[in-house]
Formats: structure tokens, C-alpha cells, sequence
């Protein structure tokens, strides 16, 4: 079920002063999707989500759940929480300690008055689903981290909700377990097909998990787009440094040619892909990730964005070296193959491709 908001404001005062979490919100959220709101604490995503959900009321705009106006200011509409038809998982599962894992998950049913049958044959389906069958008579306290989440989620599912919503619901778990609860709730997720919002500050929950995501800062959408537009074709300096590991590179734009742009840089010119026309002379910074960094020992000869640098620092970490790297009058994070042997002081010299250098606005 489609989520549709327009002009969405929420102001708070803090100290005497109005604080804007949400500043005037357009966004479509679609049908049947994973769709994430990604930012810094403070931005305002678990405001809009609570706003959708109808545990706050906005000073201005509207909310439509499908073709239903749950909130609107000028119309005077603001329909209750229990009856917007919704699903919510919470940072602290909010599971209730004195009841079993099967009366957890039945009380959204048990406040609907539902026959008692009915409630044991969908709990059953339910708990099935998320992979806790024989698990309904347990203390619900006595599970572990990541099945005390999936009773959460079970409970969220069991009404059948038209949307379900996520607030933070990884974050107290360890980061392996994190890690394994990701897989099972984007496979949950895609066999049920039920439109999913979901809030974090974790970028790889925001990629792994997601069909779209919208990046917030200071109560503003500033891009949204699918994982791999967010984290390869950003143009935003806040969207790449917040979504991943990237360098920055100051300089100035240049004539290029019909498929690049090139910028003087401080270690001297880069040619990045094309993605749009920029006058010379701009003041420009390009981003480039470390992995998008090929290394070498030795000179690999004359080659489009080649730089010789000189290794600070290295850090191992398993799969890599991680190494500062000075190049001219800038530091570059690469990412070296552990089986190059290296050394802190040694000359080493960089390959950037074009493709993944980006010309990023502030």
C-alpha cells in the first residue's frame, strides 16, 4: 500500500527556540517495497516515521495510506494510531515480560476481540513464518536477542497490517547477529510483499535491506534513489561521506573531453565520468572510495588518473591493508591486496577509475 506525504512539518521548542524536525516533506513511499529513511540522529527520520504512524501529530501537512487520509492539517483529519491499519517493530521490541511468546504475539489480536480459534491458527501461521514454531508456551525473557526480535516482528505481522514500520530494530543486537537477522528480514520482507518503512542510522542495514532509500539531514529529504544510485551516483558531498568510506579531493573544474570532466586537483588532474556539464573554473571536490583505488608496487606506466604516493599508515584488517596515503598535499585511505608486501615510508602508486570518481556538491 502506497504512503503519500505532502508539506509535512513537525517544529519542536527547545530552550526557547523552534526546532524544525520535519521542514515541509514531499515523498511517495510505493507499494509492497522496503523503502528506508537513512540519516544522523537528530535528522528527523524516527519523527516522520512516528508521524506516520500516529504517535505524533504534525503542525502542518498531510498523510494518505493508500487511498485513506490519516492525517490532515487543513481538513482537521488525525485518525488513531489503532486504526490506521498499521504494523510497528520497535528498537526495544517493547516484548512483554510476563506473558509467554504466543501471548505476545495474539494480543494485537486479543484487543480485536478475535474467536480464540482464529487466533491460534494465525498465531501458529505467524510464529511458523518467522521461524519460531515450538516456541509459543516459552517465557518470552528467556530467548535470545535475535528471537525476542523475531517474536517483535511476528507480533507486528500477525494483524496483518497494510504497512508495517521499523524503528531501529537491529540496534541492540551484536553485530554477527545483526548481520544474520538482516538476511532473515529482507527475505521476510520480499516473500510477504507488504509495504515496509524502515528507519536507521546503519548504512549497510540501509543498503543490504532496502528497494529505495531517502537520505535526511535537518529534517529535509536531500536524495533519494535505490542503494546503488545512493552509494555510486550520489552528487551530494553529505549523501557519500554518510553512506561509505570516501576521499575527497579539492580542486577546480577544466575543459575535458566528450565523456569525462576533468578537474585540477591538488595531486594534480583527475578525469571523472561525465554525469553532467560543468563550466571550468568551478570549485569542485571529487570523491573517490578506497576500494575503487587499484595500488601497485611498481609504476604501472602512463595512465589516466596514475599518482604516486607514500604509505603513513597501515592498518590490517583481515581481508585488507588499510593504509593513509600521501599524494601530494592530500591523504588518501586506499586499500592494499595483505598479500603486496608493504611497509609504513614506502613509495606506492595509485590508479583511480573514472567511473567512480564523482564531482560532489556541498
Amino acid at each position: 500500500m502506497e504512503i503519500t506525504i505532502k508539506n509535512l512539518c513537525k517544529n519542536y521548542v527547545v530552550d526557547g527556540k523552534v526546532f524544525a524536525a520535519l521542514d515541509h516533506i514531499d515523498l511517495t513511499i510505493p507499494a509492497n517495497r522496503i523503502f528506508t529513511l537513512l540519516g544522523p540522529s537528530g535528522c528527523g527520520k524516527t519523527t516522520l516515521l512516528r508521524c506516520i504512524v500516529g504517535l505524533e501529530t504534525p503542525d502542518e501537512g498531510e498523510i494518505m495510506i493508500g487511498d485513506e487520509m490519516v492525517f490532515s492539517a487543513p481538513k482537521g483529519i488525525s485518525v488513531a494510531t489503532e486504526k490506521r491499519g498499521l504494523g510497528m517493530v520497535f528498537q526495544s521490541y517493547a516484548i512483554w515480560p510476563h506473558m509467554s511468546v504466543f501471548d505476545n504475539v495474539a494480543y494485537p489480536l486479543q484487543t480485536q476481540k478475535i474467536p480464540r480459534e482464529e487466533i491460534a491458527v494465525r498465531v501458529e501461521k505467524t510464529l511458523h513464518f518467522v521461524q519460531l514454531d515450538g516456541f509459543g508456551s516459552r517465557p518470552a525473557t528467556k530467548l535470545s536477542g535475535g528471537q525476542q526480535q523475531r517474536v517483535a516482528l511476528a507480533r507486528a505481522l500477525v494483524a496483518e497490517p497494510k504497512v508495517i514500520l521499523f524503528d531501529e530494530p537491529l540496534s541492540n543486537l551484536d553485530a554477527k547477529l545483526r548481520e544474520e537477522t538482516r538476511k532473515e528480514l529482507r527475505r521476510f520482507l520480499t516473500e510477504l510483499a507488504i509495504t515496509a518503512v524502515y528507519v536507521t542510522h546503519d548504512r549497510l542495514e540501509a543498503l543490504s535491506l532496502s528497494d529505495s532509500v531517502a537520505v535526511m539531514k535537518s529534517g529535509k529529504i536531500i536524495e533519494m534513489g535505490s542503494p546503488w544510485e545512493i552509494y555510486f551516483d550520489s552528487d551530494r558531498r553529505f549523501v557519500a561521506d554518510f553512506i561509505g568510506r570516501v576521499n575527497f579531493v579539492e580542486g577546480t573544474t577544466a575543459e575535458g573531453g566528450g565523456d569525462f570532466t576533468l578537474v585540477n586537483s591538488v595531486i594534480g588532474p583527475i578525469a571523472c565520468e561525465k554525469k553532467k556539464d560543468y563550466s571550468p573554473g568551478l570549485k569542485a571536490t571529487v570523491g573517490i572510495r578506497p576500494e575503487f583505488i587499484k595500488t601497485f608496487r611498481d609504476n604501472p606506466g602512463e595512465g589516466e588518473n596514475t599518482f604516486r604516493g607514500r604509505i603513513e599508515t597501515l592498518v590490517f584488517l583481515g581481508d585488507v591493508w588499510e593504509a593513509e596515503t600521501q599524494v601530494g598535499d592530500a591523504t588518501l585511505v586506499v586499500r592494499i591486496d595483505p598479500a603486496l608486501p608493504v611497509a609504513v615510508g614506502d613509495a606506492i602508486f595509485l590508479q583511480m577509475d573514472r567511473r567512480y570518481c564523482s564531482i560532489l556538491l556541498n
